[in-house]
């Protein structure tokens, strides 16, 4: 490696003055996949550990919810690997995948991690003997959660089905949906009932030990768009779904009724296209529900932080990014909300006030993914630049 003496020879080389009069020509040079790529980005690495093993874009991210100590990554290589948090160290890959493995999560106690892949392969590990337990396929894979509560594991697929397993023993349980992709899912926090979104625009609520619909949410009621995501509240009264139409939708769990809807006007008026462009695409990408005041936030593609004010269902704050949203996520036990984006930061908004508290970078591309620890002191992300990265993030006022 060159010395410190070297290097300063080749610095004095550099003329920096004829540098900086190329600017102006350097954006043209730009290709499309840097879109969102801040040039620089790479300069700065605010992360503590940085996971590499992955050759590919890393898809997915989970903490073990026990100890918070483990992640999971799941990525383009087909790969999976559970890895110690505070040092980067492997533990085990989930070996076995033959596609990417875009789902990965820790049962609610920790003992066993389970891992998705595109095509439908899904597999449990026991984590404290690394070792295989169950394996099972089902179609194209769209999403996968555990129970909040038991060791049951549910998925939704391409052909409208949502799967539920126990496990180890496999035994099986599914429910239809109509014939289109089961988009989105999530367990609603008594454990009982499940919310799933549909690409044709609807939503089910589930009974998971009947097996029933309690209700549905289609035409007028339900998106007319493709779902991309569902929360509920602490509690599970509420329901939030989030669709590629641009709407956010408030519907109460036990009735199955719209409270009310959001809608995101756009910030600029459109240009009008000429041929052969394409109208600049939005939708909600992810949202989420506060637990300590009657706040909800809802991310988009064009960069919006949404704040929503649940009492009087109005927006209380809008926080712009430079680039689209992938993920937030609320703090556990106050008003401040993290996104990352398609810039590769992650930032932290205190939701009360509107205004952005700290961003941390790192990454060379943008995050797919990211999770937030229980007591909120780290963050791990995951991004298109084949690596984790953990990121300490105690604040100040703490």
């Amino acid at each position: 490696p060159p010395s410190a003496d070297d290097l300063a020879e080749e610095m004095e080389d550099v003329d920096f003055e004829d540098e900086g009069a190329e600017e102006p020509d350097a954006e043209a040079w730009d290709s499309e996949e840097d879109e969102g790529v801040e040039d620089g980005m790479e300069a700065q690495d605010d992360s503590e550990v940085t996971f590499s093993l992955h050759s590919a874009s890393v898809f997915c991210v989970s903490l073990d919810p026990k100890t918070n100590t483990l992640a999971v990554t799941g990525g383009e290589d087909d790969k999976a690997f559970v890895w110690r948090v505070s040092d980067g160290e492997l533990l085990f890959e989930c070996s076995g995948h033959k596609d990417s493995v875009t789902c990965a999560g820790f049962s609610h106690d920790s003992v066993f991690v389970a891992t998705g892949d595109m095509s439908g392969l899904i597999k449990v590990w026991r984590v404290d003997a690394k070792e295989e337990v169950w394996s099972f396929e089902v179609g194209d894979l769209e999403w996968m959660e555990w129970h909040p509560q038991a060791h049951v594991l549910l998925a939704g697929t391409a052909d409208g089905n949502t799967w539920m397993w126990k496990i180890p023993s496999g035994d099986c349980k599914t429910f239809q949906g109509p014939a289109c992709p089961a988009t989105c899912g999530r367990i609603l926090p008594d454990g009982k009932r499940a919310v799933v979104g549909y690409e044709d625009g609807t939503m089910r609520i589930w009974d998971l030990k009947q097996g029933t619909s309690l209700h549905v949410l289609k035409g007028q009621d339900g998106h007319q768009d493709p779902l991309t995501c569902v929360a509920s509240n602490q509690d599970g009264s509420l329901i939030m779904t989030g669709s590629v139409d641009c709407h956010a939708k408030l519907v109460n769990s036990a009735t199955g009724k719209v409270v009310c809807v959001f809608k995101m006007e756009s910030v600029a008026p459109k240009a009008p296209i000429s041929e052969g462009e394409e109208a600049e695409s939005n939708s909600v990408e992810s949202l989420g529900f506060c637990n300590v005041m009657p706040l909800a936030a809802v991310g988009y593609l064009d960069g919006t932080l949404a704040i929503y004010d649940l009492s009087t269902q109005s927006l209380r704050h809008k926080c712009q990014h430079e680039s689209g949203i992938v993920q937030l996520l609320w703090e556990e036990s106050s008003a401040v909300v993290y996104t990352c984006s398609l810039d590769g930061a992650v930032r932290l908004w205190d939701a009360r006030s509107g205004k952005m508290i700290s961003e941390y970078r790192g990454h060379s591309a943008e995050i797919l993914d990211f999770a937030v620890n229980k007591d909120a002191s780290i963050v791990v992300t995951t991004s298109g630049d084949h690596q984790a990265k953990v990121f300490c993030v105690q604040r100040p006022d703490r």
